[in-house]
């Protein structure tokens, strides 16, 4: 079953029609699904990660736990942070090498390239 889903910054939650992903993760997170931010910057400044905390349960960055996408450490960060296993996740990026490294943590991959293509995706593996 799957208990948690996490979501690249930059190329998804920056599409144009990202605030439907947005509401998404509002309405996942009230059913129960644990989410979680996993991004290869090297951090955000406190108000940056107040505003994203509405959405996500845990914030990533690689700057700050010292690795990065593709390696499947940044991914097993951050479904401990959620308190999941791996096989329980959705991993979802724009670029297919850091899905890749999800898939080898033992998450679902999902291959972000438009936003209905990846709600339609997330409602089917989420239902």
């Amino acid at each position: 079953m799957l208990k948690g889903l996490l979501v690249d910054y930059a190329g998804v939650l920056t599409d144009s029609e990202a605030p439907l992903l947005y509401e998404y993760l509002v309405e996942a997170r009230a059913r129960g699904t644990r989410t979680a931010l996993v991004s290869n910057a090297p951090g955000a400044a406190p108000g940056v990660k107040t505003e994203l905390s509405q959405y996500f349960d845990a914030l990533v960055f690689s700057g700050e736990v010292g690795v990065a996408k593709p390696n499947r450490g940044i991914y097993l960060v951050a479904a401990e942070r959620l308190g999941l296993a791996a096989p329980s996740c959705v991993f979802v990026d724009d670029a297919e090498r850091n899905v890749r490294g999800a898939v080898a943590a033992g998450m679902v991959g999902v291959h972000h390239r438009s936003v209905a293509g990846t709600l339609d995706e997330l409602v089917a593996l989420f239902s």
